[in-house]
């Protein structure tokens, strides 16, 4: 039987350099390529959420509400 193989964590950087051999110094900064995104814009989208998702509740209630579901499933 085989014995289970640990999961280890190895950086991009150790992975390039046991690649390419350690005389190769090549360190990239992965990170830089990602987007940033502001903590502000996240908060307005759920606001924005919040208020359709009532909007459409308060439309949905009653039977006309079911009706337009129903005709919307079918359709």
């Amino acid at each position: 039987k085989k014995p289970n193989l640990r999961r280890v964590r190895v950086s991009a950087d150790a992975i390039l350099r046991s690649l390419l051999g350690s005389k190769h110094k090549v360190s990239m900064d992965l990170r830089a390529n990602l987007k940033s995104v502001k903590k502000e814009d996240t908060e307005k989208e759920k606001t924005v959420e919040v208020s359709d998702w009532r909007k459409n509740v308060e439309a949905m209630s009653g039977m006309e509400g079911r009706k337009k579901m129903f005709d919307a499933a079918k359709g």
